[in-house]
């Protein structure tokens, strides 16, 4: 059975635009490995690596919307190729769309509200057609996109008969809420008069504060963040400090058999017993002559989001000064975002040639080669619930330059801190003047200190950043809340994910059976 069903928006490799779709394509996985049987479902979308798989239609409704009824099927990958049963709701007509929150080519999709209010009841009514005894013992919901779900198995009569399943809610990020005006209420499901309260903040619906206040556990993505979302968190602040009682933070990890430098396919070198230096060396080799960058001198990336949150818009002009003032180096970019960012970088591209060079786009094969082949990694963040980039590098023995804030600073002490903890080089403002400095620093570093850097990338290589720490963790907030989670290994694991197989012709068999009485 499944005892964990993570909701979300995303799951890689299915669908991804940052470190959600990292988490909730890993933590289902390595919950499975635990022995702690858990699934993702996530809605279908109009995607390559969805359009390539084979589903299995195992369940079919119809949700209200306002005035009309829509149609949905639930299906399921047939081969399970992500090591765990995962999922994906149809709905046509909201989510067949190119595109994850908008499309490429048109912007944003204007009916984000109706599409995750109904994708959310989709889910729940599939999990309600399940036998008391066979359904999942946690719901685990991911960002806003999921948030009304808490409510919804409370107040909403369509879904009370789920109101004993215990209910988590992770905010990956504070920044956006999903909040919407109250207008829309008929996109929601009926739910008890007296319970608008939960929903309500400042005067709209709330998914993020809806969330916050009716599930069972909240968890952030790292401890300081969670400090953070107490002082500074879009509003939300006195709702936090209220509810600090059933708040946890938990550091994300990172899937090591994906982040391997041992096995990556991605790499034009792997790396070979403990030969860090030529696994570094070579690699990056590969990024100057692809970028026309000088061997003799530092690599400083920057991979991610162009976005106000990143920092990203402050790396044109801070590069440019610390250029101008005579600071050697070459500056490599991978990202998309704000336009006016990327016009600064391609601009860049073409006045400092041998210094900087800049890739607009998303390239997971290309991020792998420049983690393994960069010297420093930058992250000037002005939010950073956890970051899963400083990770990626450290994995690949490329030291992160970070603010220090969230996930960067409970995850990048500086290589000034005591006990030789040091990982990285950390500043505490986003200006230019502080950005310049922890690259002036970084770059000293690696011409007056080689043996320093040789130092310091074999300590953040030997770093167990996987998920297993965090599996646990969870597995305690699960506990603490009284779901009735079983640990499974061994040949019972197997018979667990045997009978799950099993499991699904039953499932559609009886909702079959419940609409033909219907239609009766």
């Amino acid at each position: 059975m499944i005892q964990v069903l993570h909701i979300s928006a995303e799951c890689y490799p299915a669908a991804k635009t940052g470190g959600l779709g990292d988490v909730v394509g890993s933590l289902p996985k390595y919950m499975t490995q635990a022995g702690i049987m858990s699934a993702a479902v996530i809605p279908k979308y109009a995607l390559k690596w969805i359009h390539g798989r084979a589903w299995d239609t195992v369940y079919r409704g119809a949700i209200r919307s306002d005035w009309r009824h829509l149609h949905f099927s639930v299906q399921q990958e047939r081969d399970n190729t992500l090591g765990f049963p995962f999922f994906v709701v149809d709905i046509p007509g909201l989510y067949d769309r190119p595109g994850i929150y908008s499309d490429p080519v048109l912007g944003h999709y204007e009916d984000e509200i109706e599409r995750y209010i109904v994708f959310q009841q989709a889910v729940l009514q599939w999990v309600a057609a399940f036998s008391p005894l066979e359904r999942p013992r946690v719901l685990h919901c991911h960002d806003h996109h999921t948030g009304l779900i808490p409510f919804m198995v409370q107040h909403s009569p369509d879904f009370r008969g789920l109101s004993n399943i215990p209910t988590v809610f992770t905010i990956h990020n504070g920044q956006y809420q999903g909040a919407f005006s109250w207008k829309h209420q008929a996109l929601l499901p009926y739910f008890d008069a007296w319970a608008r309260g939960y929903l309500d903040w400042n005067g709209a619906v709330n998914p993020m504060a809806a969330a916050v206040k009716c599930a069972w556990a909240v968890t952030t993505v790292s401890e300081s963040y969670l400090q953070e979302l107490h002082h500074n968190s879009m509003g939300l602040e006195p709702l936090f400090r209220a509810e600090w009682h059933k708040e946890y933070g938990i550091i994300n990890g990172i899937d090591a058999e994906v982040w391997d430098p041992v096995t990556d396919a991605a790499l034009q070198y792997r790396l070979e017993g403990d030969q860090i230096s030529a696994f570094k060396q070579q690699n990056k080799s590969a990024l100057c002559a692809w970028f026309g960058f000088p061997e003799d001198q530092p690599i400083i990336s920057y991979i991610g989001r162009m976005v106000g949150e990143k920092g990203s818009d402050l790396l044109p002009d801070a590069i440019k000064n610390y250029i101008h003032s005579g600071g050697s180096g070459s500056f490599l970019v991978l990202g998309t975002g704000d336009t006016w960012t990327q016009d600064q970088f391609r601009q860049m591209s073409y006045y400092y040639k041998g210094r900087v060079n800049a890739v607009i786009d998303y390239n997971e094969a290309l991020a792998h080669q420049i983690y393994a082949g960069s010297d420093f990694l930058i992250m000037p963040s002005r939010v950073e619930p956890c970051g899963l980039n400083q990770l990626y590098s450290m994995r690949y023995g490329t030291i992160p330059i970070v603010r220090s804030i969230g996930g960067l600073k409970d995850t990048v002490p500086d290589i000034a801190a005591p006990y030789g903890s040091g990982r990285g080089i950390r500043f505490d403002q986003v200006s230019f003047d502080d950005i310049g400095y922890a690259i002036h620093r970084a770059v000293s570093m690696w011409q007056y200190e080689p043996g320093i850097v040789a130092m310091l990338r074999r300590r953040i290589m030997s770093i167990d950043f996987s998920w297993e720490h965090a599996v646990q963790q969870y597995f305690s907030v699960y506990q603490r809340i009284g779901a009735p989670i079983e640990v499974f290994s061994g040949r019972k694991e197997q018979d667990n994910v045997q009978e799950e197989k099993e499991e699904t012709p039953d499932i559609q068999h009886k909702t079959r059976k419940s609409k033909s009485k219907q239609a009766k």
